[in-house]
Formats: C-alpha cells, sequence, structure tokens
C-alpha cells in the first residue's frame, strides 16, 4: 500500500531539503526523495551544492589559497618555511571530508525533524485521489501518495556540443574538483563563476591556466568597474583570460585536449592543454521525473514553468531552484522552498529576486546585490555613487590585502540604495549588511550613521555609503 504524506520533496538540494525542514516544521508530514549516492552507495543528499558545487569548490579554495599564502605571503610576516610540498591527495580527502559532514548533517536534520527520507529517484506515476502518486525507483522500491508535490531535481552542467563530458580530459564541474594530479596547462572554457573559482584553485596549486570566454566583455553580469578590477587582479595573478571567442571543434586524446578558436580580431588560434574545463552553463534537470506522464508543462529551454508563486501547471504541484526561471544560486532555492512550504500552510512565502546576492569565491571575492551601474544607467534613473578602496581600510592592511572596493548607488532623490558591488576581502560576508539594508528599503545614510566597529572591513561598506554624500572620512 502506497505510503502517504502532506507534501513529498523530489531532491535534496539545497531547495529541496530546507522546503522538507520548513514544511515538517509546520505540522506536515513530509518525504524527501534523492538518488545521489556516495561512492560506497550511501545516501549522499545536499544535491550539486553539498556534493560537487558550492561545499567542495570552497574546501578546494581555501586549501589552495592557504598552499598560495605560504609559497608566496608568509615571509611579508616574518615567517619562513622552507621544503614546502603539495600532497593533493590530502587536500581532495580533505575537500571529501567537508562534503561527507554536510551530507550527514542533512540525514540528521531530516531525522531530528521527522522526515522520512528515500534513497532512489522519484517520478511522477499519475494524479490519484489523494494527490499524486509517485514511484521512487532504488534499491528499495517504494509507492507514495502526496497532496502536495515540490519538484526540486536542480540543474545539471551543460556540455559543449558534440564534446562529452568524460571527467578525465574534459571536464564538468564535478571532475573538476578531483584531479588527480596538477595539470601543467589547464583551460577553462567560460568565465562566469564556476571557471573562474575552478581556474583559481588550479592555478594557485601551480597550473598555467588560460580562460576562454565568448562574451566580448569580462564579467558582463557585474558592475563594470568591478569587472574591470577583477580581470586585472586576476591577470596579475596569473590567469590568463581571454575575451570575445568563438570556439572550434576540440580534439580530445589520451594526452592532451586542443581547442581552436578564433581570437576578437578574428584571428585563428590553437590551445593545447592537459585538461579542460567546461563551464557554460547548466541546464535544468528534469530526467526521469515522469514530465510526459503527468503533463508537467516545460519551456522551450526545459525549465518547469511556474508563476510568481512557484506553481506549475498541475494543482498541488511547485516547484523551486535550478529548475526553474532565475538565478541558479543556491541560496535563490532555499529561499523558494521556505515560501513555498509556508504558502501550502496557508502563509505568505516571499521571495523578493531584486535583493538575492551573487558572490564569486576568487580572491579577491566579488559580491553584489541589486542593480549595477550600467543597468541603472539603460533604465534612465538618476542616481548617485560613493566608492571607498580597501586599501584606505585599517583591518585590510593589517590581513595584507588591500584589493578592491565598495561602491555603492543611491537614487539621487530619496537616496533609497540601489545596488551595492564589492570587490576585495571577505566581499561574500560584508554584502549581507547591502542585502539587509535593500530589504528593508534603507537609505545610502542610514549605512553611514548604523555604527561599525573599529577596526573591520564593513567600515570600507560605512565609508562608501558617506561617499555617497561627498562626506568620506579618509583619503
Amino acid at each position: 500500500m502506497a505510503k502517504q504524506f502532506d507534501v513529498v520533496v523530489i531532491g535534496a538540494g539545497p531547495g529541496g531539503y530546507i522546503a522538507a525542514i520548513r514544511a515538517a516544521q509546520l505540522g506536515m508530514s513530509v518525504a524527501c526523495i534523492d538518488d545521489w549516492s556516495t561512492a560506497a552507495g550511501k545516501p549522499a543528499p545536499g544535491g550539486t551544492c553539498t556534493n560537487v558545487g558550492c561545499i567542495p569548490s570552497k574546501a578546494l579554495l581555501q586549501s589552495s589559497e592557504n598552499y598560495e599564502q605560504v609559497n608566496h605571503h608568509f615571509a611579508e610576516h616574518g615567517i619562513e618555511v622552507k621544503g614546502v610540498s603539495l600532497k593533493l591527495d590530502t587536500l581532495i580527502g580533505r575537500k571529501d571530508s567537508v562534503v561527507k559532514q554536510n551530507n550527514e548533517g542533512i540525514l540528521y536534520l531530516f531525522k531530528k525533524n521527522k522526515i522520512t527520507f528515500f534513497h532512489g529517484k522519484g517520478s511522477f506515476v499519475a494524479q490519484v485521489d489523494g494527490g499524486w502518486s509517485i514511484k521512487v525507483d532504488g534499491a528499495t522500491p517504494d509507492d507514495l501518495v502526496a497532496k502536495h508535490v515540490i519538484v526540486a531535481t536542480g540543474s545539471k552542467p551543460r556540455a559543449l556540443p558534440g564534446l562529452p563530458f568524460d571527467e578525465t580530459k574534459i571536464l564538468s564541474n564535478d571532475g573538476a574538483l578531483r584531479i588527480p594530479t596538477v595539470p601543467k596547462k589547464l583551460g577553462v572554457i567560460g568565465a562566469g563563476v564556476v571557471g573562474l573559482e575552478l581556474g583559481s584553485v588550479w592555478r594557485r596549486l601551480g597550473a598555467d591556466v588560460t580562460v576562454l570566454e565568448a562574451m566580448p566583455d569580462f564579467l558582463a553580469v557585474a558592475d563594470q568597474q568591478v569587472a574591470k578590477e577583477a580581470l586585472k587582479v586576476l591577470t596579475k595573478q596569473g590567469m590568463k583570460i581571454v575575451t570575445g571567442v568563438k570556439i572550434g571543434t576540440v580534439k580530445s586524446t589520451a594526452k592532451s585536449v586542443t581547442v581552436p578558436y578564433t581570437d576578437a580580431a578574428g584571428t585563428e588560434q590553437s590551445l593545447v592543454v592537459d585538461a579542460l574545463i567546461v563551464s557554460i552553463g547548466r541546464i535544468p534537470h528534469t530526467d526521469g521525473l515522469g514530465v510526459d506522464v503527468v503533463s508537467l508543462k516545460l519551456d522551450e529551454r526545459g525549465f518547469v514553468v511556474v508563476d510568481a508563486d512557484c506553481k506549475t501547471n498541475l494543482s498541488n504541484v511547485w516547484a523551486i531552484g535550478d529548475v526553474v526561471r532565475g538565478p541558479m544560486l543556491a541560496h535563490k532555492a532555499e529561499e523558494e522552498g521556505v515560501a513555498v512550504a509556508e504558502r501550502i500552510a496557508g502563509q505568505h512565502g516571499h521571495v523578493n529576486f531584486a535583493t538575492i546576492p551573487s558572490v564569486i569565491y576568487t580572491s579577491p571575492e566579488i559580491a553584489w546585490v541589486g542593480r549595477n551601474e550600467q543597468q541603472l544607467k539603460a533604465a534612465g534613473v538618476n542616481f548617485k555613487v560613493g566608492t571607498f578602496p580597501f586599501m584606505a581600510n585599517g583591518r585590510a592592511r593589517a590581513l595584507g590585502d588591500t584589493t578592491g572596493f565598495v561602491k555603492i548607488m543611491a537614487d539621487a532623490k530619496t537616496d533609497e540604495v540601489l545596488g551595492v558591488h564589492i570587490i576585495g576581502p571577505m566581499a561574500s560576508e560584508l554584502i549581507s549588511e547591502a542585502v539587509t539594508i535593500m530589504e528593508f528599503r534603507g537609505a545610502s545614510e542610514d549605512i553611514a550613521r548604523i555604527c561599525h566597529a573599529h577596526p573591520t572591513l564593513s567600515e570600507t561598506v560605512k565609508e562608501a555609503a558617506l561617499a555617497v554624500d561627498q562626506r568620506t572620512r579618509n583619503m
């Protein structure tokens, strides 16, 4: 007999497991289905983010940053280290341990919140009395019936046409996190978040990294003042970044990968590397979901069609995260998961897309929220700008990391903060203050009048806010 639940969540990534927890907190009976497995075949909830995305990449970024610090910056502090060597298997092992801890943490949260977890692939069977019939294909098959279904199946990496991932020479984010030896030459196609972060990891560990980007402008999604600074800094660090390229037919052999491309000037070039990371975006993952069986509507790009409340075309079926419209960000998925659980409970869940922050964990970090300068100009908005460099911040000097700046844009008439853009140390943490201010539709003067501890990096945000009104107190 089928097991009955108020809510069945298909997918245990950031959106799915958070939705399941919130639904359980609101008194509903909840099940979550996920088929991700460890190498040993054990459940590995957490989706792309925990297993091959956000968490493992940050672990490797931290390890590679430590390696770079000991090799190039410890001497500045009077710390002399000789005979530094890299044990890559230990470094990768630490990353795997961090992932495992997160997997186990999610399973613990399921147990704590009395969520029934099913390890396998979930798919629609039919609409039945009481809701939806859901099949679980796994080591222990099951049949479930749910009053409500939340689809949170995430996304998967997009491959170049005719060039499938083999995760040995042609790498997605998955393979790029577990390269067994540091390649002498590494190619990256796509100068987005994944390409820049993973390129940074392997450059620090000793690889000669070249990034090829089709767009004519570097980091076109970011504020261009920030993008120019990032390009300058990353290039100075040793990463080669070529924009405006057109990739030809890539050829892969057991020894190398050859990437023919035409540069922005129209000159034919060829890049020969030991391995190639392809990071040209992600596509929604709906394979095996049973979309056709129940006529769940997809758009022309394969995303599940939802309205502003994440409702699909099917009664009591919802979809969140990477599998629907909007930015493919773990925290966006989490907020949608909470909102949907609350809507199912009769509450008024809310997600403000205008205040979802974006972060690139390179060194320096890059983070922003709201609109950038080029967007405000294109919209004809009358705004004022304040910037402040980390070079003038005491804490940044003490840290030995003074690269970058904070940039705040506010409405010229009302002073409401319209966008905040940061490149510099701990930008990923500093951006939260801007998100909070913007969520409450605060003004740059609000930031300027809030007492910030001294000495802290956050004072750079305060000084940038003062600069909006030309009242900065330093430099």
